[in-house]
């Protein structure tokens, strides 16, 4: 295989329980792909985790076994692609995990597949868990209708984004999305989990600059690179040192590590 069109993040930070503890912080890990764990102050979230099960070959180690998960508030997740609603992860979740979060139709799924109740939300609905405000925002990902693959006909409120409100600041999760209006009059977040990829169906690349540039205080927490070992398909294969001479403020561009700890911080 070819890796040397695909950019390759620094090298795993593996972690274990102890990402799990509580703290007076609120602590970011990128697990691959679009995935996150989140500890606000000992309340732990994952969103769209892909620990086992993806189709494609990887670039990296995943940061996190799944035995090592002690257990979670909830997961979220922001649509039904396998790289993001992963059935194998989240078959183990099942017995970790208190609570799933999702836009309606993949909640559905969720209780199809492992025949447990999860909290479906329309767009822009808002919900606690604990001391976090997650909000869902709109996100538009609607390949599925242009192939011939699927016995349904897919909606937009069938993606979607995450805005998650902390004590220590604000996180975006804009999902896979082409970009909105709408995306570009958000109050000022403090990070985005910042997909740059110049896919059709994802913001692509110039668009991710607009954004990024938008909200120019924000961290930019790289994600949906640098995961599979797919040099093929460009929804996988952005290449950071192409954002840095186009960022305003480019030392805000976060290019973690899997499993490396970030730590939010309010940008007022």
């Amino acid at each position: 295989m070819n890796n040397k069109k695909q950019a390759i993040p620094p090298q795993t930070i593996f972690f274990g329980a102890e990402a799990f503890q509580k703290s007076e912080k609120t602590i970011i890990r990128w697990l691959g792909n679009s995935g996150i764990l989140l500890n606000s102050r000992g309340t732990c979230l994952m969103v769209d985790p892909v620990l086992e099960g993806f189709d494609l070959p990887l670039l990296i180690d995943l940061p996190i076994k799944m035995e090592d998960i002690p257990s979670l508030d909830a997961v979220l997740i922001t649509h039904s692609d396998n790289d993001h609603f992963s059935l194998p992860t989240l078959d183990k979740l099942t017995t970790k995990t208190k609570a799933f979060h999702s836009p309606e139709y993949v909640a559905e799924l969720i209780t199809e597949h492992f025949g447990i109740e999860a909290s479906g939300h329309p767009i822009y609905d808002t919900f606690m868990i604990d001391n976090l405000t997650i909000s869902l925002t709109k996100a538009h990902h609607l390949w599925q209708n242009e192939t011939n693959k699927f016995d349904r006909i897919f909606k937009i409120e069938d993606y979607c984004g995450f805005w998650i409100e902390t004590l220590d600041g604000s996180l975006w999760i804009p999902g896979d999305s082409r970009l909105l209006p709408e995306q570009l009059e958000m109050p000022q977040p403090d990070a985005i989990l910042f997909d740059f990829n110049d896919n059709s169906w994802h913001i692509g690349f110039e668009n991710a600059i607009k954004l990024a540039n938008t909200y120019p205080n924000a961290d930019l927490i790289l994600s949906h690179w640098g995961t599979v070992d797919a040099p093929h398909i460009d929804a996988f294969n952005g290449d950071p040192e192409e954002l840095y001479p186009r960022i305003i403020n480019p030392e805000r561009i976060r290019l973690v590590a899997a499993g490396e700890p970030f730590e939010l911080h309010s940008s007022l």
